[in-house]
């Protein structure tokens, strides 16, 4: 392993990472038996024991609703909550706390705004500038508020670095932009735009500028007034605090104009049934009881960090970044996506030689204690200009050091080589991607395992209970997909694609030749987990009869043996959308 460097505190002191990691709680924990490495704080980060203490003592402590008690914990709730949105204030540089408004997160910050000033604004012939860097939540609703108003979307185009391309940028400005909104991170790459220019150019035509700032608040210092944002969001369960709090910062002019989010208590001067009139900021924008604790656990997170300082934390990454970069290069076979020159710590890659599904990297990283995301990070447009369907993706927190790295790497390696033995030791028939139809009269489809779906779940059931733990059930689960029966490629087409899976599925049904009722199928996949999973699926229901396919609850089962514990919801959102094509087939027989 390689040691890890220390971290530079505020006060000139130094603390190792080693130190840092300790404040986590669950980072002591174990996974599979193997010691956690946490590389997925693009999604959340994990939080000190400072935030849990802090959310922990307001509840033991200081639970109240807040602003209209005149009792004492009331007030003292209110306190802490306005002391949060101070220390939010501070850390973004805004030129007060009423400008910054507690929402559920970055998702609700930029809906309040498309919702709001955007329907209230926008009229057709407007137009929208985004970035194809874009997470959906900073697609969706743009996309929403423009069918709505007749405004119209346009975007801005990369170069194959992952690097937003300025002068076409420059070249959508114009008279009718009414809004830019981009990320000042991309989640998928780790690309740090230069927002200070595309808002100094969107403001040069009148537009205003919304940026989704997620991925960069924990990374590096903030100042929306330098930056002159119109509006800047960001969530707290990126900032090493709680999950359901969130900001959005705006300009007091803009907010001032703007019309309620949402109606209820808290957010009104005077109602009437007549008239309502709303109260000051930032209440007009927060109705309801709010995430009192939350507030309280971001407050924390921010006091946190910035005792670490934020400038120390970002050298400190971007040295781990490098680091990750050279490793990750160095893994035979891997192709990694995104090398934009200036980056967060985020590192994006596929698997060409030999081709790994990400999903099966996913879960055999998982397997080795290795936290990960793969799939396409909510940015399927950008997944599209790249040319793939997902990547993998290790985003990095002040809590990894080099030995988390060194981890990855030799467990890539060590996956790689497991698949190339594997590769050469199986022959897999080869059908000619020319192959018709009438040239496949006799294409075998997995008979039935047993009498019915039932008995076929009872023998796999006795399987996996003599089978000790998910690593030895997982294995079973790959062997299964290395037995799967061929799928010729002129069945994977369009109509028999299923989506959902996180990976590319096809599945060809049909009424077995003979029968009225007996419904049979070929099935395949990108993913090795997901070729198991099907082969699972053949045994539980190819050669059954329709209303036996009907009858068999299939969510219970997975549940049964365990398969809900081991599987994310894409994967089994995916597995329910295969089922549902088996039994949407089932229903046309079925008497």
């Amino acid at each position: 392993m390689t040691a890890s460097p220390s971290l530079a505190t505020s006060d000139h002191g130094s603390t190792s990472v080693g130190e840092i990691r300790a404040q986590f709680p669950i980072l002591q924990a174990r996974a599979h038996g193997r010691p956690l490495v946490y590389l997925d704080s693009a999604a959340s980060t994990q939080q000190p024991e400072a935030v849990i203490q802090a959310v922990s003592d307001y509840h033991r402590l200081h639970h109240a609703n807040i602003h209209r008690g005149v009792y004492q914990l009331s007030q003292t709730a209110t306190r802490m909550y306005e002391e949060a949105r101070a220390s939010v204030a501070r850390l973004l540089n805004a030129a007060e706390p009423a400008e910054c408004l507690f929402t559920r997160g970055t998702t609700e910050s930029i809906n309040l705004v498309a919702s709001t000033w955007g329907r209230a604004t926008l009229r057709p012939g407007d137009e929208i500038i985004l970035s194809v860097l874009e997470h959906h939540s900073n697609i969706v609703p743009w996309q929403l508020v423009a069918e709505a108003t007749g405004a119209r979307i346009k975007v801005i185009p990369m170069n194959d670095a992952g690097e937003l391309d300025l002068e076409a940028y420059r070249a959508l400005l114009s008279p009718q932009v009414r809004m830019v909104a981009v990320n000042h991170v991309s989640n998928a790459l780790g690309t740090i735009n230069p927002v200070r220019d595309i808002i100094a150019e969107a403001h040069a035509v009148g537009a205003l500028a919304l940026i989704d700032g997620a991925q960069w608040v924990a990374h590096g210092p903030t100042d929306v007034q330098a930056l002159d944002a119109d509006f800047y969001a960001f969530s707290g369960h990126k900032l090493y605090g709680p999950t359901g709090i969130g900001v959005l910062y705006g300009k007091r002019r803009l907010l001032d104009c703007m019309p309620p989010y949402q109606g209820g208590g808290d957010m009104i001067e005077r109602v009437t049934f007549a008239k309502t009139t709303y109260a000051a900021l930032p209440n007009k924008f927060e109705a309801g009881t709010p995430n009192i604790s939350g507030a309280v656990g971001l407050g924390a997170a921010i006091g946190w960090i910035e005792a670490l300082g934020l400038d120390r934390v970002s050298a400190h990454e971007q040295a781990l970044l490098r680091y990750a970069t050279e490793r990750l290069s160095q893994v035979a076979g891997l192709e990694i996506k995104g090398q934009a020159g200036a980056k967060s710590g985020v590192v994006s890659w596929v698997m060409r030689d030999p081709p790994i599904a990400t999903l099966d990297i996913g879960v055999q990283l998982d397997l080795r204690g290795i936290c990960i995301r793969t799939g396409h990070h909510c940015c399927q447009p950008l997944m599209d200009r790249l040319g793939v369907t997902s990547t993998a993706r290790a985003s990095l927190g002040l809590y990894n050091g080099r030995d988390d790295i060194d981890r990855l790497a030799e467990a890539l390696t060590e996956i790689v080589a497991s698949v190339r033995t594997r590769v050469s030791a199986s022959v897999s028939p080869i059908t000619p991607a020319s192959e018709s139809l009438a040239e496949t009269q006799d294409l075998t489809y997995p008979a039935a395992a047993a009498q019915s779906p039932e008995a076929a779940a009872d023998e796999i059931a006795d399987l996996f209970e003599f089978l000790p733990d998910w690593p030895m059930r997982h294995q079973h689960i790959i062997d299964l997909g290395d037995k799967l029966p061929v799928m010729p490629d002129f069945l994977k087409t369009a109509a028999n694609s299923v989506s959902g899976c996180q990976s590319t599925v096809h599945i060809a049904a049909r009424l077995k030749p003979g029968t009225e009722d007996v419904i049979e199928f070929l099935a395949d996949s990108d993913a090795n987990i997901v070729r198991g999973l099907i082969a699972l699926l053949q045994q539980l229901y190819s050669g059954q009869h329709a209303a036996a396919i009907l009858g068999f609850d299939a969510e219970a089962y997975f549940t049964r043996i365990g398969l809900d514990q081991h599987l994310s919801m894409s994967r089994r959102n995916g597995l329910a959308s295969m089922v549902q094509r088996l039994r949407h087939l089932a229903q046309r027989y079925a008497g």
